[in-house]
């Protein structure tokens, strides 16, 4: 095939196209947002991060997160030092949290965009960033309140630096090649060590693949390490200073435990990422897959595909991470998201070659679309749905309005996480167990996190008290006890009275009965109400 055989657009289409590109980006990330305000937070994941995040607010304790007044190291705090200034900023709400996932799937997609348009064509860059943008990936987990969206988008980016580094000639281009470290920073600073590990793996392979390894002797060691160190390390050195087991804890429980032990939540098959990779870019994984054929076939770029080095970094960015993650026994779906870019741009080439030359091709592809976005709003939609009996929210809206700042919520059998959001509380909860015996044969979960956090801080440990104690607390106006709706501790204990029945908790409030007229005793505060921040009811406030 000829160089002439391939037409180029004049600069104004090019601008045209590019600018279609970009509208069509801001588009997909403004769908985003709609669907990210339709829904509650989904527990336990959002109310926990969430919450941290407000907490980490209204507290000003930048430096320590916190669940339930609790310092929570499982993972660093760039997310919730993001989070926290968007609800100062927008209030509090589920959309100023969901900001930020959703920025760091822009981020994500805008860079796959930015790095096909220079490897490949515009139509192949705009057709792989909509492939990205319709996927469940991005409508569903860009809107996600964890941290996986925000390491997934860091190293994506680190990786994209430094291939463009390497690919810059003979010698790395130094100014790429330190934004690739300092997308490792903010990688680390998002969920830890993966965020240099795996960008420095699949950067690794391809390298060797591509015969190109003796280009790392050149790479600007110095100031690039300089660079991560001031932007990554300040963080952890403040909280290894102040809390002296802070890198046991984290770097080996919280990271090398969890990758090499067997006994952490959601044990899956090897497989189970194969699955997971379907779903999160259905249908445009099947297109990408079709790729693997060229594995013993090809020899040279076509004029309708993109240049090998890049293929293969693609399939050395989509192996690596999918085998490292394969490995541990524990898998959660969100940990595989860093490798959707390369597939979304495998995806394009894939409908380029299978399906362009097609008369249907662009009704297809359209049609493929909608369905995508029709399925990322019934999710959304339903979600609240399924996880109504596990949400406070609904005990929230009561109990914001009906109880003061200074009153005492105590909890047992499960840990609310959402709950403490939705009131805008500024006193942790009361959370009643038999901890003494839950340290001995608890796994990981809720219980975990708590006692776990209270072993940093004896002083906020007080939140985490006795069963016994909730008998006594009903005698004391001003207390209050939230709890599933199988859960008997409060029944015919004195003092405590129904107070409202929700969808899947019930809410009790304190106070012995006054033999004068029947109520209860009124706190001091209670002649003049103060509701909690949470309380919609602005009359009360």
């Amino acid at each position: 095939m000829t160089q002439t055989s391939r037409s180029f657009p004049t600069k104004t289409a090019a601008l045209t196209q590019r600018q279609t590109s970009w509208l069509t980006l801001a588009a997909l990330w403004l769908l985003l947002l709609v669907l990210a305000n339709l829904r509650p937070l989904a527990i336990p994941d959002e109310g926990r991060y969430g919450e941290i995040s407000r907490w980490m607010q209204v507290s000003g304790d930048w430096l320590t997160p916190r669940l339930n007044g609790l310092p929570f190291f499982h993972k660093p705090p760039l997310l919730h030092w993001l989070e926290a200034a968007s609800l100062t900023l927008f209030g509090v709400s589920e959309l100023a949290l969901r900001l930020v996932p959703a920025l760091h799937a822009g981020l994500m997609m805008g860079a796959l965009y930015l790095a096909a348009r220079t490897i490949s064509t515009e139509q192949i860059a705009r057709r792989a960033a909509v492939m990205l943008g319709t996927s469940l990936t991005f409508l569903v987990g860009g809107q996600y309140i964890n941290h996986d969206m925000l390491v997934g988008a860091w190293i994506g980016l680190a990786i994209w630096c430094f291939a463009f580094a390497f690919m810059a000639g003979e010698r790395p281009n130094v100014t790429l090649a330190r934004l690739g470290f300092l997308a490792c920073a903010l990688g680390m600073l998002s969920k830890g060590l993966i965020g240099v590990a795996l960008p420095g793996l699949v950067i690794f392979v391809w390298l060797i693949w591509t015969r190109q390894f003796k280009k790392i002797l050149y790479l600007p060691w110095v100031s690039g390490l300089a660079l991560f160190a001031v932007v990554a390390l300040p963080w952890f050195v403040l909280a290894q200073q102040k809390y002296p087991d802070f890198f046991n804890y984290m770097f080996i429980g919280q990271q090398l435990n969890r990758y090499t032990a067997a006994t952490y939540n959601n044990p899956q098959p090897f497989w189970f990422y194969l699955l997971a990779l379907a779903l999160l870019l259905f249908p445009w994984v099947f297109f990408a897959l079709a790729q693997v054929r060229r594995v013993t076939t090809m020899t040279r770029a076509t004029a309708l595909d993109i240049p090998e080095a890049w293929w293969r970094l693609c399939w050395a960015w989509v192996l690596a991470i999918l085998v490292f993650f394969s490995i541990p026994n524990s898998k959660l779906v969100g940990y595989i998201l860093p490798v959707v870019p390369p597939l979304a741009l495998l995806a394009a080439v894939g409908w380029q070659r299978s399906m362009a030359h097609r008369p249907v091709a662009g009704k297809v592809f359209a049609g493929l679309v909608l369905l995508n976005i029709g399925i990322a709003l019934t999710i959304v939609l339903k979600v609240g749905e399924v996880t109504r009996t596990t949400r406070t929210q609904d005990i929230a809206a009561v109990l914001a309005c009906a109880a003061t700042p200074q009153d005492t919520i105590y909890v047992s059998d499960r840990y609310p996480y959402d709950l403490p959001f939705y009131l805008q509380s500024q006193k942790p909860l009361v959370v009643l167990e038999d901890w003494p015996q839950l340290r001995k044969t608890v796994g990981d979960g809720w219980h975990r996190e708590l006692f776990e956090g209270a072993d940093f801080d004896a002083q906020a440990a007080q939140v985490l008290q006795p069963l016994e104690a909730l008998a006594p607390a009903g005698l004391v106006a001003g207390n209050w006890y939230a709890s599933r709706h199988d859960d008997p501790v409060a029944r015919g204990l004195p003092g405590w009275t129904l107070f409202y029945t929700g969808a899947g908790w019930t809410l009790y409030r304190s106070g012995a009965v006054s033999a004068a007229d029947g109520s209860a005793p009124k706190s001091p505060e209670a002649a003049e109400h103060k509701s909690l921040p949470g309380c919609k009811d602005q009359s009360q406030k």
